[in-house]
């Protein structure tokens, strides 16, 4: 399964030309300056992690427009908690942990407000000529690569996903963590994990397996000749 999920492509945070990438900040000299409240530690942890919680957290959702606002929540978060962070586990693994809860948050958020709001859609006038949608002028799907096809519909399945199941599978098999650090970002035992995700890709198996499956042929019989 982790040879089917790849990463979601985006522009790079770092691309000013001519420019070479800052070097990474090790964790205790980000901590040290993130406690500080230092802006250079601040640019270096948005650096360092704004695109891998950005891919984290665009796979937990539902709804994956959702991803950009969500992040933003994350990233204040850790600006304000991170002086309570007591270095109980790595500082990365309190990142994640804080993104998978912010990510959890915002779908139960969601889900509670999505049927009061598609009620008020349904109130629109259908004589009044006005549309919530905007036409798409982008590339056709035929456009497309293949990869980001498979892309989507990789997504789709993870969206369907028991969201705990989701959780385990993309921080091992996406963002490529190891069992214990999942233990600690999901506050979870280590066998609860290892359960989480081989359950997590057997459903996936399926659910994927089941839409890759090609359509019956169409056959035809001719009537006998009267």
């Amino acid at each position: 399964m982790r040879s089917r999920i790849t990463q979601l492509e985006r522009p790079e945070v770092w691309d000013a030309p001519g420019q070479e990438e800052p070097a990474e900040w090790d964790e205790s000299r980000l901590l040290e300056g993130l406690r500080r409240g230092s802006e250079e530690a601040y640019e270096a942890l948005i650096r360092q992690f704004q695109q891998p919680i950005y891919n984290l957290v665009y796979r937990l959702l539902d709804d994956p427009s959702e991803a950009g606002d969500v992040v933003q929540e994350v990233f204040l978060k850790i600006f304000r908690k991170v002086g309570s962070f007591r270095g109980e586990s790595s500082l990365r693994t309190w990142i994640y942990r804080v993104a998978v809860n912010q990510a959890y948050n915002h779908q139960r958020w969601f889900n509670r407000h999505r049927r009061s709001e598609v009620e008020l859609e349904r109130t629109e006038p259908a004589t009044s000529g006005y549309t919530d949608r905007i036409p798409d002028r982008g590339p056709s799907p035929f456009d497309y690569a293949l990869e980001h096809e498979q892309q989507a519909l990789i997504q789709a399945a993870l969206a369907r996903l028991n969201p705990s199941f989701r959780a385990a599978v993309v921080l091992r098999d996406i963002e490529d963590l190891s069992y214990e650090e999942i233990a600690e970002i999901l506050q979870v035992a280590l066998g609860t994990v290892k359960s989480r995700i081989q359950r997590g890709r057997e459903a996936l198996r399926r659910d994927l397996a089941e839409r890759l499956e090609p359509e019956p042929s169409f056959s035809w019989t001719p009537e006998p000749a009267q």
